[in-house]
């Protein structure tokens, strides 16, 4: 039997969780919902090459604006935002394998791996010219040398970066990353690209995966293929850059708080380990990516919650330039360096 100290002990912990659930409970559901909702909208309006964190992102920053979200759902809102987040992050790993690197050859890695060094570098460069907030200009360049708002995010947990600036940073990125899905098929006659080098020009160069599977295949499946392998491997270096950005690269005062590379992208590389190894069913590795494309979804909704449009507007249009001529110039370099190896 329960003595009475064991009963009053145990309905401590119980109040105590019962209070987390009240807490937490009404802002995930609240990230949950809209984060629905852009999935159902993506689908609905046949979108199928618009990535629903983009929707999310914008359904949160509308609700969060128009309707005033209250403080009630605050501490719920940053649990997606700090926990959900970093292992969504962390689940990416299932998606790649060291055989992507290797399979797209030597001279592949070398336009990837030039490609990102030259743009993550001109980016920085542009964005001090520019004026731009140094931690904006970051996350800027490593969505549009990287993946987009994976990236983004992923570097503005390295940085501690503000959620406003994440956001524009997603949302920039995401336009020009549209605009090359759209344009680089129509100029792949005119620019003289036969399957595979048009393949690795959208892989090495578009910022989203759901955009450069819709470029590479609208020319033919190996296009397509190749500029899906590409990317992929082209994601890898987001390790790379994290562990940078988490050392103080480019600051005159790097976080010494910190280590060097945050737990979550630790997960990040035992899952690239593991599915490499190929010690997973397939099946559970599918469904695992698919959840964890909702937990995505989620935590970019629940960034739209928190991020003020007035503060947006504080920023200027000077990212937008420095989004553009990012853009511009990856496009340029990973063409160029196409032509020259292939």
């Amino acid at each position: 039997m329960l003595e009475k100290q064991d009963f009053e002990r145990l309905s401590q912990k119980f109040k105590k969780v019962w209070l987390r659930i009240y807490n937490y409970a009404p802002g995930i559901a609240l990230s949950t919902i809209l984060a629905l909702l852009a999935t159902l909208l993506q689908s609905w309006l046949g979108l199928k090459y618009l990535s629903p964190l983009i929707l999310a992102i914008v359904l949160g920053i509308t609700s969060s604006n128009l309707l005033n979200i209250s403080s009630f759902y605050q501490l719920g809102i940053e649990f997606c935002l700090k926990k959900i987040l970093r292992v969504a992050i962390a689940l990416l790993g299932l998606q790649f394998s060291i055989n992507q690197i290797t399979s797209i050859g030597t001279s592949g890695l070398v336009v990837i791996v030039a490609t990102i060094i030259t743009t993550f570098s001109f980016t920085l460069w542009l964005g001090s010219k520019l004026g731009v907030a140094r931690n904006l200009t970051q996350l800027i360049a490593s969505g549009t040398s990287i993946c987009g708002a994976s990236a983004v995010i992923a570097a503005n947990t390295a940085i501690d970066g503000s959620d406003e600036d994440s956001a524009y940073a997603v949302a920039i990125v995401t336009v020009f990353g549209t605009i090359s899905m759209l344009l680089f098929p129509l100029l792949s006659n005119f620019l003289q690209l036969n399957f595979q080098t048009f393949g690795i020009w959208c892989g090495a160069s578009i910022h989203e995966i759901a955009q450069v599977v819709a470029a590479g295949f609208q020319l033919s499946p190996i296009s397509g293929e190749v500029a899906v392998i590409t990317k992929l491997s082209r994601v890898l270096f987001l390790i790379p850059t994290v562990f940078l950005l988490r050392t103080g690269f480019g600051s005159q005062k790097p976080p010494k708080s910190q280590t060097p590379i945050p737990w979550f992208m630790l997960y990040f590389i035992l899952l690239i380990a593991v599915n490499s190894i190929h010690i997973l069913p397939d099946l559970f590795t599918d469904w695992v990516i698919q959840i964890n494309k909702f937990l995505l979804t989620v935590s970019l909704a629940a960034m739209g919650l928190v991020t003020s449009l007035t503060k947006l507007k504080q920023v200027g249009i000077k990212p937008l330039f420095l989004a553009g001529g990012s853009w511009l110039f990856i496009s340029g370099v990973s063409f160029c360096l196409i032509k020259l190896l292939y």
